[in-house]
């Protein structure tokens, strides 16, 4: 028999999948939620190490500067020429006051966002340079600039004087930068009157009244910035014995905690406004201070700012105890400042003598 058996039904022959490339671009969800967390997170790292960077950039404080080659920038004067009276000593005031807005970061007091608003140490340091500046343009009016309590007072130094106490804090319409600026410019204009003698009203008198006068707010800034660095000492019989006693004086509060370093770099302001302004008043009342023989004192107060305002590296102000591992900042400073507070009561006190 020839006839060969056939299946009436053959199965069908099936092909195995062929295998699909991956897709570049993910489907998953969880991966999906991963790359943006991923993305958000090294934009945020990206930011923060931009505005650490920038915050202890703006940080550092401005270098000093020589008084007496900024007074022959400001006036146009060469090396020989003698400066005119009083010229060393706005020329001064308008250089700290530039220094105060114009520093790495600008005016960063009355910041509202980052990182001026994060930064408590530069802002106070900012504003114990105002402190000393306010004081120095309110002895400008009222004491330098006038030969007698009748005398009429300058107009410049009268807005000046407006401008420079306004609020700190002000960030809108005006901000407080609008308005020392416009205080700079009124100096500027008080200074330029004094050099061309063109204004009548523009006058310095070199006396030691006025100059006693000065120092007599300077002696109570001092004393009182001193007390409250001491304050901020962790040991209370030290603190005691830093501070005068007697039964009309309050007692002193310590410090708090998170004011310690806004009291050390406010006062480290002061002193640095401070030094400037004392080595132009000697400038400029280099024959008063010569008749009463107070150089010795000028100097020592020169010598203790110098001290005091020397740059600080380490960003943290430690208050250590005793002979311990940690400086006490704040003890030191303070210590400065009292020995030029002393200095300053024997200049007046060599000024009011005949």
């Amino acid at each position: 028999m020839t006839d060969t058996l056939k299946n009436p039904n053959p199965l069908p022959i099936v092909e195995p999948p062929t295998p699909t490339a991956p897709s570049e671009h993910s489907t998953d969800p969880e991966e999906k939620r991963f790359g943006l967390f991923s993305k958000i997170l090294l934009a945020v790292i990206f930011i923060a190490l931009v505005l650490g960077g920038l915050g202890i950039w703006w940080s550092f404080q401005p270098p000093k500067f020589d008084v007496l080659e900024n007074a022959r920038a400001l006036t146009g004067s060469d090396a020989e020429q003698q400066p005119v009276a009083g010229a060393v000593t706005v020329a001064t005031a308008i250089k700290v006051a530039d220094t105060l807005l114009n520093k790495p970061g600008g005016y960063l007091q009355n910041d509202v966002m980052p990182p001026g608003v994060l930064m408590d140490n530069i802002t106070s340091w900012e504003y114990g340079v105002l402190t000393e500046l306010r004081d120095s343009v309110r002895s400008l009016r009222n004491d330098f600039s006038r030969s007698q309590s009748q005398s009429i007072e300058n107009p410049f130094l009268k807005d000046a004087d407006s401008e420079f106490n306004f609020d700190s804090d002000a960030w809108f319409l005006p901000s407080a930068e609008e308005e020392y600026r416009d205080g700079v410019v009124a100096l500027q204009g008080f200074l330029d009157s004094l050099v061309s003698a063109n204004d009548q009203s523009a006058r310095f008198s070199v006396r030691a009244d006025n100059l006693s006068a000065y120092l007599a707010v300077v002696e109570k800034r001092l004393g009182s910035y001193g007390q409250r660095l001491t304050a901020s000492v962790g040991d209370p019989e030290l603190t005691a014995a830093l501070t005068p006693s007697g039964p009309d004086l309050q007692p002193i509060e310590g410090t708090p905690w998170s004011e310690i370093d806004n009291t050390f770099f406010e006062a480290r302001g002061y002193t640095w406004a401070l030094l400037h302004m004392m080595k132009a008043l000697t400038v400029d009342f280099q024959k008063v201070l010569a008749d009463k023989n107070a150089q010795v004192s000028m100097q020592q107060i020169i010598r203790d700012l110098e001290k005091a305002s020397t740059r600080k590296w380490n960003p943290f102000v430690l208050n250590g105890h005793g002979f311990g591992w940690v400086a006490n900042h704040s003890l030191v400073l303070a210590s400065y400042m009292a020995r030029a507070n002393a200095a300053v009561l024997d200049l007046r006190q060599l000024l009011l003598s005949g």
